[in-house]
C-alpha cells in the first residue's frame, strides 16, 4: 500500500494566509506615511508667505518650519503664483499640505481636511488714502453740490434756454400794447424779457406777452419750462445718488454699489456679492493692490492681516484700512482628505503654542495685539 498523503491542516492555512496579508499590506502602505519629506504648497501673500533675498519667509513659512522640525520631516516647497493654481495641485494630489492661510468653509471641508485653526481673522477693507481725515461739514457738502460739474452744466443749459426765448419775446413784444416788455430798446428791454423767461421757466408768470405770436411763444415756453424743471430735478437726483454711492467708504455698509477688488475664487467673492458690490477678481494680491492704486476699483477686500501689512509697508501713505473686520472665521492649513499628516501636524501645532514659539512668531509678524 502506498503511504497515506498528508494534507495541510486548517490552522496552517490560516497562518500562511495571515503572513500573506501582512506582507501585502506592508507593500501597499502609502509612501506618504513612510516618507520623511512633505510636499508643501504656498502662494505669495504677505505677511504669511513671501520671498526675501531668494528665501521663503513669512508667518506661515516660519510656523510650518517649526512644525516640520517637530515632525523631523523635510519640506519640498511648491510656490505657485495664485490660490487657484494651488488648489488645482492639491486636487491633483501633487501636494500634501497647503500652508498659505485658508479660510475654513463647509464646501472645502467636504473636499479636504483642515488642521487646527492657525488664527482667527476676518475680511478688511482698504481704500486710497486721500488725506481726508476731517469729516465734511453740512455747509461743505452743500457747496460741493452747488459747484459740482453736473450742476454747473445744467445751469448753463438753463441760461441758454432763458436767453434764446427772451430775445424772441423782446423782438415780437417790444412795441405791443399791454406787453410785458416795458422798453422797446434792447437795453434794458432784453433784461426785462430775460426776467420774464426765467420766471416762466421756474414758476407761473402773472402776465403773457401782448403780441399774438409772442403770446404763443410764451405759452409754449411755459409748458417747456414745466418739462425742463421736472427732467432737471430727476437728473439732479440721479447724479447726487451716484455721487453718494461713489463717495467715501468707511465700513461694510458702504460697499453696495462700489467697485471692489478681491482675490479670484476666494471666499470674499460671495461675501461681496451678498453686499451688492460690483466685484472685480484678481489672481494675485499684487494685481489687486495695483488696481486700487490705479483707481480701477473703489476699494479692495481680503483677509485683514494682509491689508494691514501692506498698508504699513509698501502702501504706507498711499492706502489705508477702514472700518472693522467682518465675517470673521478661522484660518487653517489644508490637507488631502484622510491625510495621515493632519493629526501629526495638529499635535506639533499644539506643542508650538505651549512652548511659546507661536506667540513669538505672531508678535514678530503682527505685533502684540
Amino acid at each position: 500500500m502506498y503511504p497515506r498523503r498528508r494534507h495541510p491542516r486548517i490552522s496552517e492555512w490560516a497562518i500562511a494566509l495571515t503572513f500573506a496579508v501582512v506582507a501585502l499590506s506592508s507593500a501597499c502602505v502609502p509612501a506618504l506615511a513612510q516618507s520623511s519629506e512633505m510636499r508643501v504648497g504656498a502662494f505669495p501673500v504677505p505677511p504669511f508667505v513671501m520671498e526675501q533675498n531668494g528665501q521663503l519667509t513669512g508667518f506661515s513659512i516660519e510656523l510650518w518650519n517649526g512644525i516640520a522640525a517637530q515632525l523631523k520631516v523635510k519640506s519640498d516647497f511648491h510656490v505657485v503664483p495664485d490660490a487657484a493654481a494651488l488648489f488645482k495641485e492639491m486636487r491633483d494630489q501633487q501636494l500634501d499640505v497647503i500652508v498659505s492661510p485658508v479660510f475654513i468653509t463647509s464646501a472645502r471641508d467636504a473636499e479636504f481636511d483642515f488642521s487646527y485653526p492657525v488664527m482667527e481673522s476676518g475680511f478688511g477693507i482698504m481704500i486710497l488714502d486721500t488725506g481726508d481725515t476731517k469729516p465734511v461739514s453740512p455747509l461743505g457738502e452743500l457747496l460741493h453740490i452747488f459747484f459740482s460739474p453736473s450742476l454747473l452744466v445744467w445751469l448753463g443749459v438753463a441760461l441758454l434756454l432763458i436767453v434764446v426765448p427772451a430775445h424772441l419775446i423782446w423782438f415780437f413784444d417790444r412795441r405791443a400794447a399791454d406787453d410785458v416788455i416795458a422798453s422797446e430798446h434792447y437795453f434794458p428791454g432784453i433784461f426785462q424779457a430775460m426776467a420774464w423767461a426765467a420766471s416762466a421757466l421756474v414758476s407761473q408768470v402773472q402776465a403773457l406777452p401782448g403780441h399774438w405770436l409772442a403770446r404763443i411763444l410764451g405759452l409754449v415756453w411755459m409748458f417747456g419750462g414745466v418739462v425742463f424743471v421736472a427732467f432737471y430735478t430727476a437728473q439732479l437726483t440721479s447724479t447726487l445718488t451716484v455721487q453718494k454711492i461713489h463717495g467715501s467708504i468707511e465700513g461694510p455698509s458702504d460697499l453696495p454699489g462700489k467697485v471692489v477688488g478681491t482675490i479670484a475664487n476666494s471666499t470674499a467673492v460671495a461675501t461681496l456679492k451678498a453686499h451688492k458690490a460690483d466685484v472685480q477678481e484678481y489672481a494675485t494680491t499684487e494685481e489687486m493692490f495695483n488696481a486700487l492704486l490705479q483707481k480701477k476699483v473703489d476699494a479692495v477686500v481680503t483677509g485683514a492681516p494682509v491689508l494691514l501689512y501692506y498698508a504699513s509697508h509698501q502702501g504706507a501713505g498711499l492706502v489705508k484700512v477702514v472700518g472693522p473686520q467682518f465675517n470673521e472665521a478661522p484660518l487653517s492649513m489644508l490637507f488631502q482628505l484622510g491625510s495621515p499628516w493632519r493629526k501629526k501636524v495638529d499635535t506639533a501645532l499644539i506643542v508650538l503654542r505651549e512652548n511659546g514659539t507661536y506667540d513669538q512668531l505672531y508678535q514678530k509678524w503682527f505685533g502684540t495685539e
